[in-house]
């Protein structure tokens, strides 16, 4: 089925006071970020948020499953709150406090001439 953009920007509308926040599109779904921070997935137009310790805590009551079936790591899976943009703000910012910082992009190595 895939994620359409429409309910992407609606997901990044719903959200407050948590940086800048980016969608890059990704196998089919996508990749959702705060200032280059990945925190979320897009798949089949449902939000998948990474667990942390306080975000699991703030988020009690909501489904953990994996975005993907193949994968084991669980996220937690937005699914009545989306609308409720107080809650989605607070759980992105309890989230991505408690994410490791972004790596820097390696560039690429020159070409040496032969």
């Amino acid at each position: 089925m895939g994620s359409q953009q429409e309910f992407v920007d609606y997901v990044i509308e719903q959200i407050d006071n948590a940086g800048v926040i980016t969608s890059k599109a990704m196998f089919g779904g996508y990749h959702v970020y705060s200032d280059g921070k990945l925190f979320a997935l897009i798949i089949d137009n449902k939000l998948f948020v990474k667990i942390t310790d306080s975000g699991k805590e703030f988020a009690k009551g909501v489904t953990q499953v994996p975005a993907f079936p193949k994968t084991k790591i669980p996220s937690l899976l937005i699914e009545d709150q989306l609308e409720d943009r107080e809650w989605m703000s607070t759980l992105v910012r309890i989230t991505i406090e408690e994410l490791p910082e972004a790596k820097p992009k390696k560039k690429p190595k020159a070409k040496s001439k032969k």
